[in-house]
C-alpha cells in the first residue's frame, strides 16, 4: 500500500499542498516576502495571473515593477532575448513613461492598446499572447466570463508567456481558471491575499511587509 502511495506522489501530474507542481517555471517577483508565499517562488512563467484590486492605485503596479525590470534585461532569459513587447491592454491610466524608465523598464518595448469595452480588451490580450511577439501581457477588465479567462490561461500556457489580468472587487468571488489569483486590499493597513495558487495554499501578507524589501 505504501509503495502504491509513494508511486502516486512521485507522479509529476499530482499537485501536493505547499509545493509547486513539478516542472512549473516561475519568475521572481523581486520581493522576498512575496516569493516566499508563491508556489515555486515567483510569478507563473507561463499562465494567467488574476489580481483583484480593491481600488486602482493601491500598489498593483509597484508590485509588478521588478518583474517588468527583469524582462527588460536582455540577459535574463530566452524570452527577454526576443526583445518582445511589454503589452498594456486597456489600463485605467496611461503609463507614465519617465517613471517606468527610472525604474529600469525599457519603455521602447511598451505597447499600449486602448479598448472601449471589456470584450475588446480581452480579445486584444489573447491576440497579444498568441502573437509570439510579447514578453508579458498586462490587461485590465471589469467583466470577464469564465470562458474568456480560460482562453487567456490556455493562450498564456501554450505560448509560454505570463499574462497578468487586473480585476475590480466584483471578481473576488468568481471562479477563475487562472494559475494564480490574488487580492490586493487598500487602506492604511493594506494587505495581499493569495486566493488561489497551483500547488500552494491560501496566504496573506501586509503590504508594509511586501514593499519593505526589494531584494533582487
Amino acid at each position: 500500500m505504501k509503495k502504491s502511495l509513494d508511486a502516486l506522489l512521485a507522479d509529476p501530474r499530482v499537485w501536493r499542498g505547499r509545493q509547486a507542481p513539478q516542472g512549473m517555471r516561475t519568475l521572481s517577483s523581486g520581493y522576498r516576502a512575496l516569493d516566499a508565499i508563491l508556489p515555486g517562488g515567483g510569478w507563473p512563467r507561463a499562465g494567467l495571473t488574476e489580481i483583484v484590486v480593491e481600488r486602482w492605485g493601491t500598489g498593483e503596479l509597484q508590485m509588478i515593477v521588478p518583474l517588468l525590470r527583469q524582462l527588460s534585461d536582455d540577459g535574463h532569459d530566452e524570452a527577454a532575448a526576443r526583445h518582445g513587447w511589454i503589452a498594456w491592454i486597456a489600463p485605467p491610466y496611461v503609463p507614465y513613461a519617465p517613471a517606468l524608465a527610472t525604474a529600469g523598464i525599457d519603455v521602447a518595448r511598451l505597447l499600449l492598446v486602448h479598448a472601449a469595452i471589456d470584450s475588446e480588451a480581452l480579445w486584444a490580450a489573447e491576440q497579444a499572447l498568441v502573437s509570439a511577439s510579447c514578453q508579458i501581457v498586462l490587461a485590465w477588465a471589469r467583466n470577464a466570463a469564465h470562458r474568456q479567462l480560460r482562453r487567456l490561461q490556455l493562450a498564456a500556457e501554450d505560448e509560454g508567456v505570463p499574462c497578468i489580468l487586473f480585476r475590480p472587487p466584483d471578481a473576488l468571488r468568481a471562479a477563475s481558471p487562472a494559475a494564480l489569483k490574488l487580492y490586493l486590499g487598500a487602506g492604511a493597513n493594506g494587505w495581499l491575499d493569495v486566493i488561489k495558487s497551483r500547488g500552494g495554499r491560501p496566504a496573506s501578507l501586509p503590504l508594509r511587509d511586501l514593499f519593505l524589501h526589494d531584494g533582487h
